[in-house]
């Protein structure tokens, strides 16, 4: 060997790379030298005075190192295997023992949150460089950075994809107490979004007209913004609305007076101006919401120091999780609120309101006429009748949406039903053995039409699921890139709630068009929030000191800065800050762009599905596998993730609808 020496400075030792070399051509000859190099370079990163001396170092190193091909392939196969097994049956244990505290039904206590936080493997990801088995991956395999996934990624097959799922499995070495710290903490925040139902039976609107029954509670901010919806279909429901936005603003500001939260108020609460029974609210929450939002940042910092690769949440989200640099993402985000077409829907919607537009009206996305609620709700009760009726018609649902009745019977079996304490969620099977859980919300003795219409939205994420569990070439490849992509599925589901219960149906170039619009609408509303979240983690960044006082007032400011420059020329002022009202960014950070992408890539995958089989592009994209999610794109449908499809299609159908009068129908 002629290589000049190479060292590598750990936290706790120094190795000679050439000694180990030397071992390893002395044991394995000259081929695979350069790999060789590069791979102990690698475990030279990562190995401490604990894993042993150079004399152990350069013996794993020899021991270890895989020359030929054909074992490469082999040691990708086992340890896809074992990933599968160790990493499947753990998560199965940990979604089982959170059930109690996730779904609706008779709580125990503390128990319950222990047994949500209780971890039977706190330290894998350590015990997985301990015990060598990441040590082994990271000698042989190559461990490609994001850069380089994009750039050459299309062009691998699936065996060079699950190399290279199988290598980035073995990530930093996280000690216990930290994977303790980081589960509590992210439970705890959890918890706190999940139980914070804001009550409403004393608010007043600006009439003084109270909307609510005495003990209804509302959870933050999802069903407040539900019940701001349903105000369109009401009469007078405007000034219902702008009550409710006023309570929003309470939740994002802390200013909520404390009575009211725990139910001992008396008089009428006049969210706008804070009173009640006309008395000045000085006894308020305060910043719990940016606590909790603290408590995200210091997780995030105690494992920033152990991902020397993704050293910070953005990264590790954008880079490690999302697999689309953050840049690309922000880009994404604003050319969905750059988009032309706004201005167009935003006439439309003035049109279908008779009435100039307001800050609530961001989430306004029916340009269509409503169908009274009453009458779907009637429609699903008659239908499935509650949850469990809708877990035995799955496999119905599925056939009537086109799936040959085998795949309608395979997936629709593998489907739980159950009512969540908080908004609905889905959750795959980790095994094959194991089936999807679908979590919606219920009214008390039926599901109701919000109901199912979330359980539809769920309904697309099970099917991605199951599919991507048991269709897709490999193991190591199961699920699709990231959330966004499931988030595709998803919206495209829900779409067809209407059609599972059979509503009738107007023109159908008409609502083609509709809902390329609502879409564009829903995409923009999300938009503003990701781009806030986005834009506050950087301050958090940059100001390492900051409290959950000078949070809440940079979430304040920025929410008014996005305002003022994408929603302000179409919605007028906004003085209640919504764009920072998503609980998300406190029980699941910086998770809201997978939203906006997931529109993106939902109107791209519904334009590519026309005059397509439903079912069969379906299975076919969510068979894909988890590749990078522009590579994923491009083999789905063509092309990477755009948000210019989206923009330019609702484009052109604003300009139809227009010119054919349909706009204000």
């Amino acid at each position: 060997m002629t290589a000049s020496p190479i060292t590598a400075d750990t936290t706790s030792t120094t190795l000679d790379l050439d000694a180990a070399l030397a071992a390893i051509e002395t044991t394995h000859g000259s081929d695979g030298l350069d790999r060789a190099r590069a791979g102990v370079a690698r475990v030279a990163q990562m190995w401490t005075v604990d894993d042993g001396d150079q004399a152990a170092f350069a013996e794993f190193c020899s021991d270890y190192f895989i020359a030929d091909e054909a074992g490469l392939a082999t040691l990708v196969d086992r340890l896809e295997v074992a990933l599968e097994q160790v990493g499947g049956h753990l998560y199965e244990m940990r979604r089982t023992l959170r059930r109690w505290s996730d779904l609706r039904g008779e709580p125990f206590g503390k128990v319950d949150d222990l047994l949500a936080t209780f971890d039977p493997a706190p330290d894998l990801s350590d015990q997985y460089w301990r015990q060598k088995i990441a040590f082994v991956a990271r000698l042989n395999l190559d461990r490609p950075d994001l850069e380089t996934m994009i750039a050459e990624g299309e062009g691998w097959t699936s065996d060079d994809w699950a190399a290279v799922r199988v290598s980035r499995a073995f990530g930093p070495r996280v000690p216990a107490e930290v994977s303790d710290l980081v589960r509590n903490l992210s439970f705890k925040s959890g918890k706190f979004v999940s139980e914070f139902h804001v009550p409403v039976g004393n608010l007043v609107d600006a009439t003084g007209e109270r909307w609510f029954e005495a003990d209804r509670a509302l959870i933050a901010h999802w069903l407040i913004r539900e019940e701001i919806r349903a105000a369109y279909a009401v009469d007078g429901g405007v000034t219902r609305q702008r009550a409710l936005m006023w309570v929003m603003r309470r939740h994002i500001d802390g200013t909520i007076p404390r009575s009211i939260m725990d139910r001992t108020a008396e008089g009428d609460w006049d969210a706008q101006a804070n009173t009640i029974a006309g008395e000045a609210c000085t006894d308020v929450i305060g910043p719990v919401r940016y606590e909790h939002w603290c408590d995200n940042i210091t997780a995030a910092r105690a494992l920033d120091e152990h991902h020397d690769e993704h050293p910070t949440a953005m990264r590790r989200k954008f880079d490690r999780e999302r697999e689309i640099p953050e840049e690309e993402v922000v880009r994404q985000l604003e050319l969905l609120l750059e988009a032309p077409a706004r201005a167009g829907i935003a006439q439309l919607m003035r049109q279908r309101l008779g009435r100039d537009l307001e800050p609530q009206d961001i989430y306004f996305d029916e340009l269509a006429e409503p169908t009274d609620a009453s009458m779907l709700d009637a429609a699903v009760k008659e239908r499935f009748g509650d949850h469990r009726g809708l877990e035995l018609a799955l496999p119905q649902v599925l056939e009537q949406l086109g799936w040959s009745r085998g795949d309608a019977e395979f997936l629709g079996r593998r489907v739980r039903v159950e009512i969540a304490r908080g908004a609905g969620h889905a959750m795959r099977p980790a095994l094959p053995e194991y089936g999807a859980w679908l979590r919606t919300n219920s009214l008390d003795h039926e599901l109701g039409w919000d109901g199912f219409d979330t359980a539809m939205h769920e309904l697309g994420h099970n099917l991605e699921q199951l599919c991507s569990t048991h269709f897709v070439p490999r193991p190591a490849l199961r699920g699709v890139p990231n959330t966004a992509c499931t988030e595709a599925f998803a919206f495209l589901y829900q779409g067809l709630a209407g059609t599972v219960l059979q509503l009738p149906e107007g023109d159908e170039e008409v609502a083609a068009d509709m809902a390329c619009c609502e879409r564009l609408l829903e995409a923009a509303q999300i938009a503003g929030p990701a781009l806030l979240e986005i834009h506050v983690w950087r301050w958090i960044y940059d100001n390492p000191d900051a409290d959950a006082d000078a949070i809440r007032d940079t979430v304040l400011r920025v929410a008014d800065e996005l305002w003022t420059r994408y929603y302000a020329e179409h919605f007028g002022p906004d003085p209640y800050a919504i764009l920072g009202a998503y609980q998300h960014m406190v029980g699941y950070p910086l998770y809201l762009a997978d939203y906006a992408l997931g529109h993106i890539i939902s109107h791209q995958i519904i334009q590519h599905m026309v005059g397509k089989d439903l079912a069969s592009e379906t299975r076919r994209i969510c068979s894909i596998g988890s590749l990078t999610p522009d590579a994923w794109m491009r083999i789905a449908v063509g092309r990477g993730i755009d948000a210019g499809v989206l923009a330019s299609d609702a484009a052109a159908a604003v300009d139809r609808l227009t010119r054919t009068g349909m706009g204000g129908a």
